[in-house]
């Protein structure tokens, strides 16, 4: 059985054992908008919940307009420019126009990314800030969260009269849904309160999981976090397999986001009636599977139906490496095992950047074996990661189908976790 898995650029071609059980788990397609720009314009004329951009733009208002960075596939180079368009049409001179690139704790983008994501005109005519979470001096203090959380967002974005959020909508393994307020926090946070809303606590929470808002201790505090600035608008797209925009969800921005969410549920997530022995995935091919740590997010989504002590295979290129930057590579090389990794995050006390990606992988590797397949990393880089490297996807399935017995169950996910999985046995 032939499968193409999302894998880089390219995708990747796996050939699977016949006579085996092959169960092929994928979201429900939904064909790109006939016209992707005009369903963008189009959500902005005919908002949920509130007036139409255009009318609640003012020519006096310095304006805001956040955009996702280079680690999701989020189409800037469409949504940004209609927006812009908008204002342009509102009166509002590009000089009182900031982009903000909600970086999170990711790396600065280059300008050869940016122009990548917007396009070389917007790059030239538009000013742009990237959040730097790890700057001193750049951030201001909003308040506290009702669990204490100092909220501590970019001032520059925070002094702006008029605030757009922009994202699209898939599931998260920890928030439940990307897109809505995340595009203020994390997206525009200072490093430190995105240390305390992701602590180890919260990522033990069993709300805080793919697909659940109520009641997800992340996605309230983000809720919470996104409303001290009261964000007036919200453009937040659905994607297909291909990247294309599927629909455009805009207004205001909790009801907006709720919205797309639903339209999200229905495609994305997928019941099983089983759980299996081994799960092949993928981190849904580039730009999502740059670095190993994205690709964490390809091993949850095959972990809600593996079976426990099963294998989980994950192909993700990882061109960007584990990466280098940022505290996850380091909090795996010097952990001695994964029990070790787990109980130094939960220690009292600890608090250190991109320690959530690093819980979540070892308690992913305490419930399955997981092997990873990429050209981007080497074995060293992938054993030291304690996860074992991969060779070959279909000589790995062919020992372990040899070693589990003609029963054994296999589950495919080719584009990781645009789709996923849950069994309710």
């Amino acid at each position: 059985m032939k499968i193409k898995l999302a894998y880089g650029k390219t995708g990747l071609d796996v050939d699977l054992p016949d006579g085996v059980s092959v169960t092929v788990v994928e979201p429900q397609f939904v064909p790109a908008a006939p016209d992707q720009r005009g369903v963008v314009a189009e959500s902005l004329r005919n908002p949920i919940g509130s007036p139409p951009l255009a009318a609640m733009v003012k020519p006096g208002d310095t304006v805001g307009v956040v955009f996702s960075d280079i680690t999701r596939p989020t189409p800037n180079h469409i949504i940004i420019p209609v927006i812009l368009e908008d204002l342009e049409r509102a009166g509002v001179p590009r000089d009182k126009i900031t982009l903000f690139n909600s970086t999170g704790t990711h790396r600065l983008n280059t300008e050869e990314e940016l122009v990548g994501m917007l396009t070389r005109e917007v790059v030239d005519s538009y000013r742009i800030v990237q959040n730097d979470a790890r700057a001193k001096g750049r951030h201001v203090s909003m308040g506290t969260t009702s669990t204490g959380n100092e909220i501590l967002l970019d001032k520059d974005f925070v002094n702006v009269s008029f605030k757009i959020l922009t994202g699209f909508i898939e599931p998260h393994f920890f928030a439940g849904f990307s897109g809505g307020g995340k595009a203020v926090m994390p997206g525009m946070a200072h490093l430190e309160t995105v240390m305390r809303n992701h602590n180890a606590r919260t990522m033990d929470d069993p709300k805080a999981v793919w697909g659940v808002l109520d009641g997800n201790p992340v996605q309230i505090e983000v809720g919470q976090a996104a409303d001290m600035v009261k964000p007036d608008f919200l453009v937040n797209v659905t994607l297909n397999r291909d990247k294309d925009i599927t629909a455009s969800f805009a207004g205001e921005w909790r009801k907006a986001h709720r919205k797309g969410t639903e339209f999200v549920r229905k495609t994305a997530m997928v019941r099983t009636d089983s759980l299996f022995d081994i799960v092949i995935t993928s981190n849904s091919g580039y730009p999502l599977d740059l670095n190993l740590y994205q690709a964490v997010k390809g091993m949850s989504a095959a972990a809600k139906v593996v079976k426990p002590g099963g294998v989980i295979i994950i192909a993700a290129e990882c061109w960007d490496g584990i990466p280098d930057h940022g505290s996850f590579g380091r909090l795996l090389r010097e952990a001695r095992d994964v029990d070790d990794l787990l109980a130094r995050i939960r220690s009292d006390g600890f608090m250190v950047d991109d320690q959530w990606q690093a819980q979540i992988l070892g308690i992913l590797a305490q419930k399955a074996d997981i092997h990873v397949y990429t050209t981007g990393l080497t074995e060293e880089q992938i054993t030291g990661a304690h996860l074992k490297a991969c060779a070959s996807i279909e000589q790995l399935v062919a020992r372990l189908v040899k070693k589990i017995g003609k029963g054994a169950k296999i589950c495919v996910l080719p584009e990781g976790p645009q789709t996923i999985p849950y069994y309710e046995g």
